[in-house]
């Protein structure tokens, strides 16, 4: 299976998580990584070299922060820019078919605080629901996410731990049943 890792980080180079991530995904050659932010400094995306990429892989996971409940502004500009009818939705879109998407998401906030009880009131799948409804509008099986929260509590031990725990989510997580 053809993976295809879309990062959306707006600096990488001063992510502890993401950019450990990117690293350890290097290491796989079944894996492409695609940065979003350094692809497309001045945010002009190339809509067919994305559709190409997409067409080329069988998994994408969007790997990003969240930011204020959602993606970052750049991811959130490409599904309007590539995610387009005819293409991956509508009564002939055939691309994004079958794909399987998922989410790898860091958080600053706890696992304690993405509860009902917590501060942030909503777990993270209720957060993620839109990717969920997203890959299900476009035809693709949804993926359960990879998250990491608590961004805060940098050890080079979980550091290391959390970035082999998420090539092997990447590689062995199954679609959400009914999807």
């Amino acid at each position: 299976m053809k993976t295809l890792v879309i990062v959306t980080h707006p600096n990488i180079e001063a992510s502890h998580w993401n950019k450990s991530w990117v690293e350890e995904l290097k290491k796989h050659d079944d894996i492409t990584i695609h940065e979003l932010y350094k692809e497309y400094p001045d945010e002009n995306i190339d809509v067919s070299k994305e559709q190409q990429l997409i067409e080329a892989h069988d998994r994408i996971i969007f790997q990003y922060p969240l930011y204020w409940y959602s993606t970052p502004p750049l991811l959130k500009k490409w599904f309007d820019s590539v995610l387009l009818y005819g293409w991956a939705y509508g009564p002939d879109a055939t691309k994004t078919v079958g794909k399987e998407i998922g989410v790898a998401i860091s958080t600053y906030g706890t696992k304690e605080s993405y509860q009902a009880t917590g501060s942030n009131r909503f777990t993270l799948e209720e957060i993620l629901n839109p990717m969920q409804a997203l890959a299900r509008f476009i035809s693709a099986e949804y993926l359960p996410h990879f998250s990491l929260s608590d961004t805060s509590d940098v050890s080079e031990e979980r550091l290391v731990q959390s970035s082999i725990d998420y090539v092997q989510h990447i590689k062995t997580v199954k679609p959400v049943a009914g999807e």
